[in-house]
């Protein structure tokens, strides 16, 4: 009897578990035994894994082979254990050595190649915090793995080159010989059979250029949208989407068809800050998890924006699937923008259920193999029409909705959901050619810049508390050290006695005031800063 291992990483959402894989060769009749709590995908593996080792030259054997997956008693789905399996099994014949600390993470084709796999980044980061420190991967999969700092990536495009550089002494010849590994593309050091190791951290950063240490605004992770100088007029909004952007602040924009609210939401993400090292690597993980595995090549900078159709269901919205819930728009969105367009026409139970991640940050979903929670820390933002048809504006004698079907429109939009939403602006259309005409306002890159020093007042001001922008400040806080004078809250202490606004928007117009005050330079905001945080908060109800 013989034994092998390999490691592996599974995910359970965001969460990564080392996964210790054992092989064990016996004397009894052919078999492949795959034991640990593998699902029915991962069953299938020992299908590709037979065909992989007879295309590369080194079958298995044809003897009772065990494999047990460990911790036992937790459930593993997926094809990313197929290449530790397989290395575990050729161990276990004798076939390669020094496989028992590597983490391999590979699909395998039936003719041997290593197929690229989604989780990648959290997946690696999960085995160094395991203390791996070597992991193996599809070529396609390379860059996205070094974005760990510290560890050893090696990569190839065929498991005949795994095989190579792990071969025993006694193997190694034969399989140089049969396999012509010079035909394949993986990056490969002087001795043309070794993968060639993708470097540690800093070497990484140097491959990576300037993916880790800024954002040049290109590519699939790095446009910064378009630009708000597209924007003519509309300053009121203009202003709270800046407000929005400095302070974090969830807002609502509602208007009559064609008054710019779409224009002003997708240029959101352009005027954020861009990611720092933290905020990249999440957003980064969750689009490692999400998308194609062939496009995540280096950390996300510019903060991600998700516009879902308002058909999405609450699944497509929160996130869901049949055993283990894969992220929704809200977790996609983290570290970014989460825009509604159309919000009333979304289901009442997909809008409903933004309340959990817009107060924890999180998402928790629970489904028959588990529970998973995934980061969902966004600022959301809603546009609506004011009715049906779109025209109750101004005098509203345009209108052709009755009074009940304008109430129920706007009702679609739950009380406790708007009571979590900072800024309430109405939006107007241009008044005129020459408004809507005019020169272009200013761009997304100035405004950046006025974002990017409050933020910096803000993270000044909070730092003992451990928060970083004035959407995070809790009430104890606001109500505590930073505590206004009377004369400066007498308006929304007036509106709290009137219950014309509730405790929690209380709280929202006291965390909207201080980013008024740093956007202005202020070191605290007073009673105009106050008054017109109500005012942002409650304009769409004035009008």
């Amino acid at each position: 009897m013989s034994m092998g291992r390999a490691r592996g990483v599974v995910l359970f959402g965001m969460d990564g578990h080392l996964i210790e894989v054992e092989a064990d060769v016996g004397r009894a009749l052919p078999a492949f035994i795959l034991l640990g709590l593998p699902d029915a995908s991962l069953r299938e593996s020992q299908d590709r894994i037979r065909s992989a080792a007879k295309n590369a030259g080194l079958d298995l054997p044809a003897r009772r082979l065990t494999v047990n997956l460990l911790p036992a008693s937790l459930p593993k789905s997926g094809s990313v254990l197929d290449l530790a399996i397989l290395m575990s099994a050729w161990a276990a014949d004798g076939k390669v050595s020094s496989t028992a600390e590597v983490v391999f993470l590979a699909e395998l084709g039936l003719d041997g190649r290593l197929r690229p796999v989604r989780g990648v980044l959290p997946s690696v980061a999960a085995a160094q915090a395991a203390g791996a420190q070597t992991v193996v991967v599809a070529v396609e999969n390379a860059q996205e793995a070094a974005l760990v700092p510290g560890m050893t990536v090696l990569a190839g495009s065929h498991v005949g080159q795994v095989v190579t550089s792990f071969a025993s002494a006694a193997l190694t010849p034969r399989v140089r010989d049969s396999l012509g590994l010079e035909r394949w593309g993986a990056e490969r050091s002087a001795d043309a059979g070794v993968l060639h190791p993708r470097r540690e951290a800093s070497a990484a950063q140097d491959h990576l250029g300037p993916f880790l240490s800024g954002n040049d605004g290109e590519g699939p992770l790095g446009d910064p949208g378009p630009d708000l100088a597209e924007v003519r007029g509309q300053e009121e909004a203009r202003f709270a989407l800046e407000l929005a952007a400095a302070g974090g602040h969830h807002l609502l924009l509602i208007g009559a068809p064609g008054a710019g609210k779409t224009m002003l939401a997708e240029r959101m993400s352009g005027i954020l800050p861009p990611l720092d090292d933290q905020a990249a690597m999440e957003a980064t993980a969750i689009e490692s998890i999400s998308a194609d595995p062939r496009t995540v090549t280096r950390l996300r900078r510019v903060p991600p924006f998700q516009a879902p159709h308002h058909s999405a269901s609450m699944a497509a919205i929160v996130g869901g699937g049949a055993r283990i819930a894969r992220p929704g728009a809200v977790t996609r969105a983290h570290q970014g923008v989460l825009f509604l367009d159309e919000a009333p026409e979304f289901p009442r139970p997909a809008l409903d259920a933004l309340r959990q991640p817009l107060e924890t940050g999180r998402i928790s979903l629970h489904r028959s193999a588990g529970s998973v929670t995934y980061p969902a820390r966004f600022q959301l933002v809603l546009a609506a029409n004011p009715c049906p048809c779109g025209l109750n504006v101004g005098s509203g004698t345009r209108c052709r909705c009755s009074v009940a079907q304008r109430r129920n429109y706007m009702a679609r939009l739950s009380g406790p959901l708007l009571d979590r939403i900072d800024l309430q602006i109405q939006v107007d259309r241009p008044r005129s050619a020459a408004a809507a005409l005019g020169p272009p306002g200013e761009s997304s890159a100035a405004v950046r810049a006025r974002v990017l020093d409050a933020r910096a007042a803000q993270a000044e001001r909070l730092r003992r508390w451990g928060l970083r922008t004035n959407s995070q400040a809790p009430m104890q806080l606001l109500t505590g050290e930073l505590k206004l004078p009377a004369g400066s809250t007498r308006d929304i202490d007036d509106a709290l006695d009137k219950a014309s606004i509730s405790l929690r928007g209380y709280l929202r117009v006291l965390r909207l005031a201080w980013t008024i005050a740093d956007l202005m330079d202020q070191d605290r905001p007073g009673v105009d800063e106050v008054d017109a945080a109500l005012q942002l908060r409650q304009r769409s109800q004035t009008h």
